[in-house]
């Protein structure tokens, strides 16, 4: 059985993290820790499990073999290195860190530690893209010399965003670094590390953090990729298009499905089934072995590009 604390209530995935786990049949809830007392005992009566108000106790308890870090961003370096020092399994929400530096003292304590370790990347496992991924290593694109990911909601505007998210301290900015991390983390996964970055943020309905934002970056070859995002966009479809010398596959807009053409006209290909959700490939890691295939080098580089996109905002 391994046991499970739950560490920090802020985010809005906190709850499908929490009934996620409990669900596993090797998997108990154990502990849950949060720096608001209130909000965390009634988050622990909740979900069946101790509520713990020091952090110190909490990691060091002989009933958490492992954690689920749902805190506010601006707290995830320092909970989840006293964690891996404690020899707790992590497993975490996006972003890691607000900088490639903090990213990276977190990355030197997982590895030192030998904890199992997991992002949530939960778009990498969705067969269209898995399918866009397989088109794209095949080669038959060419090439790569473009890549656009669009994927924005109206949380602001229709005002269903808890204002928790608008507080830059806790978040480190707004739309892009929350659900702008998506296409950052797709973007690393399908074009590698961009080494140039130049981002238009602007606020409509939100002062203090961007609520309507574009990033472009630019690859060694000089191939373009785009994340687009936003919390004040109403009823637009993702979308994602990716474009090669020789042809272009597209996925999701009005057809929702993917799609390539290199010449002969488009193709629909078979969309396999999707892939076993971050946290069971971590929950697996734990029991079997081996690690998840969203591990720390993943988080360090979505980290190493968010810090690039909000330091060249024009």
């Amino acid at each position: 059985m391994i046991n499970i604390g739950l560490c920090g209530t802020w985010h809005v995935h906190f709850n499908g993290y929490a009934k996620e786990a409990q669900a596993f049949d090797n998997c108990k809830l154990t502990a849950l820790w949060d720096p608001d007392e209130k909000a965390g005992r009634e988050a622990a009566a909740k979900f069946g499990c101790e509520f713990e108000g020091e952090y110190d106790r909490f990691i060091t308890r002989g009933d958490v073999d492992a954690i689920i870090v749902c805190s506010s961003t601006d707290m995830h370096k320092e909970l989840i290195i006293k964690a891996a020092q404690a020899g707790k399994h992590v497993f975490t929400e996006k972003v890691l860190c607000f900088t490639k530096a903090d990213a990276l003292e977190v990355a030197d304590a997982v590895k030192k530690s030998g904890i199992k370790f997991c992002i949530s990347f939960p778009w990498r496992t969705r067969g269209d893209f898995n399918c866009i991924k397989e088109i794209v290593d095949s080669g038959i694109l060419g090439e790569i010399t473009y890549c656009r990911m669009r994927n924005a909601h109206n949380g602001a505007s229709a005002g269903w965003l808890p204002q928790t998210f608008y507080d830059k301290k806790s978040c480190g900015g707004g739309a892009m670094m929350d659900l702008g991390a998506h296409s950052m983390y797709i973007l690393n996964w399908i074009m590698g590390e961009p080494v140039k970055a130049s981002s238009a943020f602007t606020n409509m309905m939100v002062d203090s953090v961007e609520d309507n934002a574009v990033t472009v970056f630019t690859y060694k070859n000089g191939a373009i990729g785009v994340s687009e995002t936003g919390f004040v966009t109403g009823n637009n479809p993702f979308e994602f298009e990716i474009a090669g010398k020789n042809g272009t596959a597209l996925m999701g807009g009005f057809l929702d499905k993917p799609c390539y053409n290199i010449g002969e006209g488009w193709v629909f290909p078979r969309t396999g089934n999707n892939l076993p959700a971050p946290m069971s490939t971590w929950i697996d890691s734990i029991e079997n072995g081996g690690d998840s295939p969203y591990g720390i080098d993943d988080a360090v580089a979505l980290s190493a590009v968010m810090e690039m996109a909000y330091k060249n905002i024009f």
